[in-house]
């Protein structure tokens, strides 16, 4: 007989608007500040209209963020939920080591830590950590919880039990979708934001960037889920270039 493949169980309407608050912009960890290369990119003539920031954009989506931040974080989240603190370690050291410049190092320390204070102030400190120890233990990375890291704590704390047997499997799977849905979306309006400032462009035009990103975003999870560690990179060399003359270009808008 064909195998039943048992059915994720819906996040619940609290929980989507948990992942949905974790998305936005509006989220005090900075992220509006820095726009990991691209400021650098446009002042060089690279990006210098629509066109041009699209593909750009579309370009970091799946030859970094796919490869990097996404494949940590589909690897992060699970290892939240069990408790795995060697893994995670091991994941955010990998962040810490593998970013190429330090300007991208110093934007996934400092967002990484003013998540983790943001999450301790959202229900009071010390109501969060007696309820929950991973926020203590994610505090106490070294040298910093790295964004991707922390922000996979953040989603974990949100969901639900996945359960056990082949349902957990399929629950688990659900999750991980839908934190890496979170994460790249929330990316994607940051750096919309960015190219709007920095090319400059409209706002029309900044939402048609971001619906060609919506469209790419699904097929970068995809890619990201499939990693296995080994196969986990953080190598963009004309981005770490431009990145490396951002830390001393004479006139910026952004940290990164």
């Amino acid at each position: 007989m064909p195998q039943v493949v048992p059915r994720a169980t819906p996040l619940s309407a609290a929980t989507r608007l948990q992942l949905m608050w974790l998305a936005s912009p509006a989220l005090p960890v900075g992220g509006f500040s820095y726009s990991e290369g691209l400021e650098a990119a446009v002042d060089t003539g690279r990006v210098h209209d629509e066109a041009s920031a699209r593909a750009w954009l579309v370009d970091q989506l799946h030859l970094s963020l796919a490869r990097a931040d996404l494949a940590v974080m589909a690897a992060a989240v699970p290892a939240w939920q069990r408790q795995d603190m060697d893994r995670v370690r091991e994941l955010n050291d990998w962040v810490v080591h593998t970013r190429e410049t330090s300007e991208l190092r110093l934007q996934a320390e400092q967002m990484g830590r003013s998540l983790v204070e943001w999450l301790r102030q959202r229900t009071g400190e010390a109501r969060q950590e007696a309820s929950d120890t991973r926020l203590a233990q994610c505090a106490a990375l070294q040298p910093a919880p790295t964004w991707p890291v922390a922000f996979a704590l953040a989603v974990a704390q949100c969901l639900p039990p996945s359960g056990s047997g082949s349902a957990h499997a399929t629950q688990g799977a659900a999750q991980v979708h839908e934190a890496l849905l979170t994460f790249a979306f929330g990316w994607a309006e940051n750096m919309v934001q960015a190219a709007i400032k920095s090319v400059p462009l409209g706002q029309t035009a900044g939402q048609r960037i971001l619906q060609s990103l919506i469209e790419a975003i699904p097929e970068a999870i995809d890619h990201a889920l499939s990693l296995p560690d080994s196969q986990r990179q953080a190598f963009t060399p004309m981005l770490a270039i431009l990145s490396s003359r951002h830390e001393t270009q004479y006139s910026r808008l952004f940290r990164s």
